[in-house]
């Protein structure tokens, strides 16, 4: 691909994102929409997926991203609901999606359909987060959907493997399949499990945050690329590696998070506008080769399987919530009891996204008897159908649905609460340490340095108990959001005399530097991340 393509790819992409936050749709629905517009503008490039690009060097930063920015505790608490639907669902939905497939097109033999099946399984990553923040899932779904999101695609990946072997006459058996499955899962745990703790203490050890972002950004591609070359999972050896620096990262310095948190968001940004576009864009390419397919056929085939794959998942999610609880006294003396409502949307939650078009993209165009592979280009429109039909349908409607069914959302009284209890027994603590550093005489500081350390920590203390406070009638502010727009302000007038002093030539552009910096981390430190 030309660099002018790319640019224009990321610049169109980036900017409709950044309109989408000021609409009321979500940023992928709108993505993929004016990509399907602008697939048909006459001089705009072919943008077809290469799964040697996709596969390997977008999917590991977006795995990467997600799975560190999830809580370990709390998968790790959810561990059976995301097991049954990472595994269980996209194997389930592998052979009934192929089944149906097979029944509801005429000719498509059934180790094709099952190829079908594998590449149309597995909800996608980064589509179920982008939507389970805009819509503000209750925390538990969210957790689910992202555990299952985040693993699902190595159960995927290998479920095509072996379905694609069997269809090209590789000699493929259920047995060697599941040898298969077993090898890539925990080869890519263990590979995981091996460079994780090397990988955190580098990180720990580098000693500047310029270094030690420069490790954070290649990570994923080493877990990914290390695994691959044992013939294992590097999906879940990026996970697991990310899981747990993601857990450890407190012990990270500050200015390593910092930095590494701005870093990533952007690329999470970047790569995720451009992920959904390229999903639109796709159009021109898989309608190519439907000829044989004329009248009108294909579009039924798509509107039947998109049935099928939507069915599919309820068929499967109302017997994992329900089942366990029938058959374990532990699980049900563990867990409340479920309404109908939460699989309901666990079930509606099911987008496909750009690893499915990747995975049908990797389909060989012969067979090893030299022969066409039988309904490859229906299987890409299927593919396509299948993923914008569940990112349109599904993603419009999930946020009503969720208005609708009254689900109890996160609950920000009690949120703020547990933060400002927290942070009452973490500044008891450093006041007590200050307390004892002080009565070093090698630590003696004069009276005003004490007290202004003591008033740092008192200020952070009731930050947090200020905001559950009362409003400010006529500004509708707490007393903690007028004491940052006032910090605020008053930053602003010292950051517009040091750019007069500069331009007078008072001081020089270095010290500028220095002193809007010193500006900069004051106002970072005073106002708490909003987005």
């Amino acid at each position: 691909m030309d660099v002018l393509p790319l640019l224009l790819l990321v610049a169109g992409s980036a900017a409709v994102a950044g309109a989408a936050r000021r609409t009321p749709v979500p940023a992928p629905l709108l993505l993929v929409a004016v990509a399907l517009v602008i697939s048909y503008v006459p001089g705009v490039p072919d943008y077809t997926l290469d799964p040697e690009v996709v596969l390997p060097l977008l999917l590991p930063p977006l795995l990467y991203t997600a799975a560190a920015d999830s809580s370990y505790l709390d998968l790790r608490a959810q561990m059976r609901p995301v097991a049954l639907l990472s595994v269980g669902y996209v194997l389930f939905a592998t052979v009934v999606v192929g089944y149906a497939a097979y029944l509801i097109v005429p000719g498509l033999p059934l180790t094709a359909a099952l190829v079908l099946g594998a590449v149309v399984a597995p909800p996608d990553a980064v589509a179920a987060t982008a939507v389970a923040r805009r819509v503000g899932l209750p925390s538990r779904i969210t957790t689910i959907l992202q555990g299952e999101s985040l693993v699902n695609d190595a159960t995927a990946i290998t479920a095509f493997k072996v379905a694609l072997a069997a269809a090209v006459g590789e000699g493929a058996t259920w047995a060697g399949g599941l040898r298969e499955f077993l090898v890539a899962a925990v080869g890519g745990v263990v590979v995981g499990l091996v460079l994780m703790v090397p990988l955190h203490w580098l990180r720990t050890h580098l000693g500047e945050a310029l270094l030690q972002n420069t490790l954070s950004l290649l990570i994923p591609f080493v877990a990914y690329g290390v695994a691959e070359q044992v013939h294992a999972s590097g999906v879940l050896a990026v996970v697991v590696v990310a899981l747990y620096l993601g857990h450890r990262s407190w012990e990270v310095d500050f200015a390593t998070r910092l930095q590494e948190e701005a870093v990533w968001k952007m690329v999470a940004f970047i790569l995720e506008s451009a992920v959904f576009a390229l999903i639109g864009l796709q159009l021109p390419v898989v309608l190519k080769g439907l000829g044989a397919y004329e009248g009108g056929r294909a579009a039924w085939y798509a509107v039947a399987l998109f049935l099928v794959v939507v069915a599919t998942r309820f068929v499967w999610v109302y017997p994992a919530t329900y089942v366990p609880r029938m058959i374990s006294a532990r699980v049900r003396g563990r867990e409340a009891d479920p309404t109908w409502k939460a699989p309901f949307v666990i079930s509606w939650a099911g987008m496909r996204g750009v690893v499915s078009l990747a995975i049908a993209f990797s389909i060989p165009l012969t067979m090893h008897d030299g022969g066409g592979f039988p309904g490859r280009n229906l299987i890409l429109f299927l593919t396509f159908t299948t993923v914008i039909g569940t990112l349109v349908v599904q993603g419009l409607t999930l946020p009503p649905l969720i208005r609708l069914l009254k689900l109890p959302g996160r609950d920000q009284q009690a949120e703020t609460l547990a933060e400002a209890n927290a942070q009452a027994q973490a500044s008891r603590a450093a006041e007590k340490r200050l307390d004892e550093l002080l009565a070093d005489e090698r630590n003696a500081l004069p009276g005003p340095l004490a007290d202004r350390l003591r008033s740092v920590l008192e200020r952070r203390r009731n930050a947090v108990w200020e905001r559950l406070g009362a409003v400010n009638p006529t500004t509708g502010e707490t007393r903690d959001d007028t004491y940052r727009r006032l910090s605020r302000e008053m930053i602003s007038a010292e950051r517009e005399v040091f750019v007069k002093l500069r331009d007078l030539r008072y001081i020089d552009d270095e010290m500028l530097r220095s002193l809007l910096r010193r500006l900069d981390l004051e106002e970072a430190a005073a106002f708490r991340e909003t987005q």
